[in-house]
């Protein structure tokens, strides 16, 4: 076995491991001063710079402490459930930091290199263990100063910057053909019903939505104040809930059953299609038979045809179809809170066959939504493998007590 690598705290190699200016800053902002990066800078990959705040040339002339140059990084102090990590690049110019941890390297470490390095899971799961507090853990500037990384030649640096930059370039490459191939999938079910729906509509009924469903449907929202969390309480269903088609108990809000007083017209019977009326207005979803005697919150609208003019599984499908949803788009208003309102639901225009038709034609629904959504599972796996990260490859000539501290997946 080869002599392990020489080992050297971060402290070592680097100028300054330091925090960011800590204190109020909102009296010193301005519309055309230097730039000044907060926490809500720095995105799973690296800095986003599209929208940061400036202050005055005063204030950033005394924080010298916390002013940026090009190929510093910077750190997201408060941590989750991942330390975040940017290099500062050099069209940023003239900058300044707040509440981030600034790791500004010696000329023997690249900003790539240790940039790798701290995104690798093995220094994230070290970094990780190491936060501290309890309302916001933090990861302190002491533990990045004392943490022993490996001393690796320049040379030798700059070879696993060039192996993951290829790396990652062909995962971006990767990824987004995957995620392409996704979004046709969704919209090959979307097509499917469009030409149903739209190459039928002349020759079939039309009627507005109130005048197809039945007597006790009364198209009204749910219930406003839902209140917390009762174990064994009654199920209610929000419009969170509605990422999938069928709706079962299970993740489901309970309440106390009193909370839902007053909204009779709301109980589920258990077979109803649930619609979004506020925040992503036009989702659907169907509920499960075990959802009967509970109830949905103020963004939901339940949804029960009189089946003899329309059956529930159609008209499901028609509100999945384009010409149902552009007319919900139409009537949404709000830009901080998008909705539909009750009267505008109620004149939404749907076309339809006989019901003898619907039978006929909701076999060939069923197997295309079911092989639509196999496509869609078979590229969202393809998706997830091709977002995982490569590891960082093994500096040359370090055994594996030291490679592990690269990153390697080794262990």
């Amino acid at each position: 076995m080869k002599a392990a690598r020489e080992v050297k705290p971060l402290s070592s190699l680097c100028e300054r491991v330091s925090v960011g200016h800590v204190g109020p800053t909102s009296m010193h902002y301005c519309d055309d001063g230097v730039p000044f990066l907060r926490t809500q800078n720095i995105g799973d990959n690296g800095l986003q710079l599209e929208d940061y705040k400036r202050v005055t040339p005063e204030f950033h002339a005394s924080l010298k402490k916390s002013q940026l140059k090009q190929g510093d990084l910077l750190l997201g102090r408060v941590v989750t459930d991942v330390m975040k990590c940017g290099i500062v690049p050099a069209e940023l110019g003239e900058a300044n930091c707040a509440n981030m941890i600034l790791i500004r390297p010696k000329e023997g470490l690249l900003p790539e290199f240790l940039n790798y390095m701290i995104k690798s899971p093995f220094a994230q799961d070290y970094l990780l263990g190491k936060r501290v507090g309890s309302a916001q853990q933090v990861v302190n500037t002491g533990i990045l100063k004392a943490w022993e990384v490996p001393h690796v030649t320049l040379e030798e640096q700059k070879r696993i910057v060039a192996v993951l930059d290829a790396a990652f370039e062909g995962l971006t490459r990767a990824t987004e053909h995957a995620e392409a191939n996704l979004q046709n999938a969704r919209e090959l079910f979307g097509a499917f019903l469009e030409e149903l729906f739209l190459k039928n509509g002349e020759k079939w009924l039309s009627a507005n939505l109130q005048d197809t469903v039945s007597e006790n449907c009364t198209l009204s929202y749910g219930i406003v104040q839902p209140g917390d969390d009762v174990e064994g309480g009654l199920p209610v269903v929000r419009p969170t809930d509605l990422g999938v088609s069928l709706i079962s108990r299970t993740g489901l809000k309970t309440i106390a059953p009193e909370k839902a007083d007053g909204y009779a017209r709301t109980r589920l019977q258990g077979d109803e299609i649930l619609l979004c009326v506020r925040g992503t207005t036009g989702v659907v979803a169907k509920a499960l038979p075990e959802l009967e005697g509970g109830n949905v919150t103020r963004g939901i609208v339940p949804v029960r045809f009189d089946s003899q003019k329309m059956l529930q599984d159609f008209g499901y499908y028609q509100f999945r179809s384009r010409h149902i949803q552009e007319q919900i788009e139409a009537q949404t208003y709000g830009a901080a809170l998008r909705q539909i309102n009750i009267r505008d639901l109620r004149k939404l225009s749907f076309t339809f066959p006989e019901v003898k038709e619907q039978e006929r034609l909701l076999p060939m629904l069923q197997n295309a939504q079911r092989n639509c959504e196999a496509l869609i599972e078979v590229n969202l796996a393809k998706t997830r493998r091709h977002i995982r990260p490569p590891p960082i490859p093994p500096a040359k000539g370090l055994c594996r007590r030291t490679h592990i501290k690269l990153g390697s997946p080794d262990g």
